[in-house]
């Protein structure tokens, strides 16, 4: 759909590139060019960039925490706490 038809105007890329790394700009202006249903999106920053412009977004770590916690319970792997309660945070 043009410009015209839809009656948005384009979305200023260069503003989401100055507050986000490029894969995380480049994901919320095609969720936005395609009226996307669900962007998928577990940076904070993005996140919070995508809910101000309506965005509906999911993530994953929530998913990612039992995995964390076999590698730290069941295979021993060693994962200090801060960097584990920050991985589940953001």
């Amino acid at each position: 759909m043009d410009q015209e038809a839809s009656g948005r105007q384009p979305f200023p890329g260069h503003a989401l590139r100055q507050e986000l790394d490029a894969g995380e700009a480049e994901a919320i202006i095609l969720a936005l060019e395609a009226e996307a249903e669900l962007l998928l999106m577990d940076e904070r920053v993005g996140r919070e960039i995508a809910q101000h412009l309506g965005v509906y977004y999911t993530g994953l770590i929530r998913d990612v925490k039992p995995y964390l916690n076999a590698l730290r319970d069941v295979a021993g792997f060693h994962i200090r706490d801060a960097l584990y309660t920050r991985v589940l945070q953001d």
